[in-house]
């Protein structure tokens, strides 16, 4: 159930941050379904590896580059998810961050 619950907050979120970037495009509430589950995957398997593979750079950075890599996992999920478009590099790291601090919202008004 709480899975459930977090996979549309989720969907949610990336509904609201694909309307406050305007690089973001997202076709309707199901791609916003679609588009949660596929980046939670990619997130548990994808994401430690690339973490891993740059970890020198990621402790140089002080855990900056972890943005990077957050952009570079919404790039593939947007080629992955049909309806789901960003116009680049730059639009996909402000709808990470964007979508970061709105899960982040979500997360502590639900605990209250």
């Amino acid at each position: 159930m709480f899975l459930l619950f977090k996979w549309l907050i989720s969907a949610v979120a990336i509904l609201i941050a694909a309307y406050i970037i305007p690089g973001v495009k997202v076709a309707g509430v199901w791609t916003a379904l679609i588009l949660a589950a596929v980046l939670g995957l990619l997130n548990i398997s994808i994401k430690p590896l690339l973490i891993l593979l740059t970890l020198p750079i990621n402790i140089l950075t002080l855990g900056l580059f972890t943005l990077v890599i957050n952009a570079l996992v919404i790039m593939l999920a947007s080629s992955i998810v049909k309806g789901f478009s960003v116009g680049g590099f730059i639009n996909a790291l402000l709808f990470s961050i964007v979508l970061t601090i709105i899960q982040s919202l979500f997360q502590i008004l639900i605990k209250k």
